[in-house]
């Protein structure tokens, strides 16, 4: 359309969008150093406060600190008083910023932007030769993600999601055999080895970092009914064995996810269940639209779900692969039973609950 054609309201309308959509992802960044540094819940616990007092109180450089504080002012996080050269955290923005507001910590996924700007460049050089970039470029990955399963998944676990399925605390309790594909650091599969003593419990990653991060975890807790390999899981060499199988949030990761399925199919319990929670969305674009965090998760999606799968020459499901696709492939790996939950704390996520028969 040519320019004079142009509807200049509408485009103004964008431009003052875009401009927001730039503070905005400072603000993410900046969020995610509040987080990280820990500013948030010590100002939760301050009174108005100057930088120096801040600075001090959560024993950091008092001139990074009141930079900090700049972004977090004008971008009305924090509130400032010039009168007394004070700042302060108000509590209704403390309840979606502070460690202690878990699962309500937006300030712990904030972390999620910084951590998809350092592969930025290789994920450009991917649109323009495809591939993708392996699963190790990310640094952060297993810290940051050990954090959002600490708030979906496993402050959640034993109150909500082992509930989901009738019985299985009962067959817990009384002992049987899970494994967790894709356990990543062992929060989750620690926490159920800890709660039930008598079942035994197995962890399955292909990252060696996590997997020394769960095990060591398990010893400090003195657990001795859990075990951490470090395993491909298209292989997972079982027949029947597992009354539970979980996978959280890891299916759409993998390289080779049909064969993950099936696998999982050929390890589970004739009476077993298979309980996968993924991400809450459609396979189809234009039904999530209305998604709250439909960009963050496309975003996430194409910069590290999509990308570490295709650089093993994978599927490339992505985050966004949808109810609907998870179900197809579930039917073909050989499961006749699906059905669906959802959990009021957590948007973000559906729970498969899934048998053989």
């Amino acid at each position: 359309m040519p320019v004079n054609e142009m509807n200049q309201a509408k485009a103004e309308e964008f431009a003052e969008r875009m401009i927001g959509i730039l503070n905005s992802g400072a603000l993410a960044l900046m969020s995610s150093i509040g987080h990280r540094t820990g500013l948030f819940d010590v100002m939760s616990d301050l009174p108005p406060s100057t930088s120096e007092q801040i600075a001090e109180a959560a024993s950091l450089n008092e001139r990074y600190v009141r930079e900090w504080l700049g972004a977090m002012v004008t971008g009305g996080i924090v509130e400032y008083d010039p009168d007394h050269g004070t700042y302060r955290l108000p509590p209704e923005h403390a309840a979606s910023l502070i460690r202690a507001a878990t699962p309500d910590n937006i300030a712990a996924f904030a972390q999620y932007i910084p951590l998809m700007g350092t592969v930025e460049d290789r994920i450009v050089e991917c649109f323009k030769k495809g591939g993708g970039v392996p699963y190790a470029s990310f640094g952060r990955f297993q810290e940051v993600m050990a954090e959002d399963s600490g708030q979906t998944v496993v402050a959640a676990l034993m109150d909500s999601i082992i509930p989901l399925v009738p019985g299985l605390a009962e067959d817990l309790e009384n002992g049987i055999e899970v494994l967790d594909v894709g356990c990543g650091s062992g929060r989750a599969i620690n926490l159920m080895a800890k709660s039930f003593p008598k079942s035994r419990f197995r962890g399955y990653d292909i990252s060696e970092e996590a997997i020394a991060t769960g095990r060591s975890a398990a010893e400090q807790q003195g657990l001795t009914n859990v075990r951490f390999e470090v395993q491909d899981v298209t292989i997972l060499d079982a027949s029947e064995q597992y009354k539970l199988i979980t996978a959280f949030d890891a299916i759409h990761d993998q390289a080779k996810p049909a064969m993950v399925l099936k696998e999982i199919a050929n390890a589970l319990h004739s009476a077993g269940t298979f309980l996968m929670q993924d991400i809450a969305a459609s396979s189809y674009v234009h039904k999530n639209i209305d998604h709250p965090v439909g960009p963050l998760l496309y975003t996430l999606s194409c910069m590290h779900c999509m990308t570490v799968s295709l650089a093993s020459k994978g599927a490339g499901l992505g985050a966004m692969w949808g109810e609907e696709k998870a179900r197809e492939m579930l039917q073909e790996a050989g499961f006749t039973r699906v059905e669906v939950k959802k959990l009021l704390h957590d948007f973000q996520n559906i729970y498969y609950l899934i048998k053989k028969s």
